[in-house]
């Protein structure tokens, strides 16, 4: 099963800080339009597919294609967007998060992961595999805010961009940093109040959902379950990490991580690093789009997207099912070509 969690913030809206946050009028509406996607072939809530200022199609086009040529069954759970996607859905009531450097990001963190704890207990009863995804414009931030709070001091997340905002981010940290002030040590052991302070309702979301699958784990056998993501992902296993130390109690779940190799590669992220030392496996999706008639496709090998949506994860799953790579590529360039109508030069 793929659960795709959607979810939106403020900290979005930050100039030059998210693709997405480059028009702020499209924040709202992209990661429900991103679920569209993966869902339906093309948006409902909006009427064009969700692009970056550059042109570039959301990831959303990979994960669909990898869903269509595996049969992959997609369950889109909102957690916090700020408009519903098209039906269907499920409905957390989650709010959408806020800046931190004005206040706390999640006020109802605690909530929200109790919600979320208790819908994966009454979700999800079979004993089968399963992948969580996401779509979060801006989600790269919130995660290296949530990592250095949690003491990953030395880590740096992904962009969606050929250069990372580097700069930026460490501004946002600084000034999240100030206002926290001598109260910033203690989310290092606190990791949903971590997530209420400077993270995002997706995190708390997800980390309520891992942790309602420990329950529901058949017999004494470990859930495994997939992080279908880069950096925010491993945000999320970083906080469930800590969340388990804290609560040792029950069996827990086994995590591994899935991305693309746009992210596996980029140098000026800690993908590996840090996978490293959570001690997740990875395994990353070998895609290749040098040969794309389609430029918003090929620029993929330039730097620009890299991931979003669960796409790395649903190639790794999809190819874990017997479908080649290839054909996914293939099927994600008939894809873009219906929605452009025509090929691009």
């Amino acid at each position: 099963m793929f659960y795709l969690f959607i979810s939106g913030m403020e900290l979005s809206k930050v100039p030059g800080l998210s693709a997405a946050g480059a028009n702020p009028e499209a924040v709202p509406l992209t990661a429900p339009a991103d679920s569209d996607v993966v869902q339906f072939g093309f948006p409902r809530v909006i009427d064009f597919f969700p692009m970056d200022p550059q042109g570039h199609p959301s990831p959303a086009i990979i994960t669909r294609a990898a869903a269509l040529e595996a049969n992959i069954p997609v369950c889109v759970i909102r957690a916090g967007s700020y408009i519903p996607p098209g039906p269907p859905y499920v409905e957390t009531g989650a709010a959408f998060g806020l800046d931190p450097r004005f206040g706390k990001a999640v006020p109802e963190a605690l909530e929200v992961f109790e919600m979320s704890a208790h819908l994966a207990q009454n979700l999800e009863r079979e004993n089968r595999p399963i992948m969580i995804a996401e779509t979060v414009p801006g989600g790269t931030t919130s995660a290296l805010l949530v990592l250095r709070a949690l003491g990953y001091d030395g880590e740096m997340v992904s962009s969606a961009g050929p250069r990372n905002p580097i700069d930026l981010k460490e501004q946002i940290w600084e000034e999240v940093r100030a206002r926290l002030g001598d109260n910033l040590a203690a989310l290092a052991d606190d990791p949903i109040n971590a997530v209420a302070e400077l993270g995002d309702p997706m995190q708390a979301s997800v980390l309520g959902f891992l942790t309602g699958l420990s329950e529901t784990c058949p017999g004494e056998a470990r859930r495994a379950v997939t992080l279908a993501g880069g950096t925010q992902m491993l945000a999320v296993a970083a906080l469930y990490r800590r969340y388990r130390e804290l609560n040792p109690g029950g069996l827990g779940v086994d995590l591994d991580i899935a991305t693309t190799c746009y992210v596996a590669a980029d140098p000026s992220s800690s993908f590996s690093s840090l996978a490293a030392k959570l001690g997740l496996p990875a395994s990353v999706a070998r895609l290749d789009f040098s040969a794309s008639p389609h430029k918003g496709l090929r620029d993929y090998e330039e730097g620009f997207v890299k991931e979003g949506v669960g796409a790395g994860g649903a190639v790794v799953y999809a190819e874990r099912m017997g479908v080649p790579v290839e054909r996914i590529i293939e099927r994600t360039n008939a894809l873009y070509s219906e929605f452009c109508g025509k090929s691009e030069n």
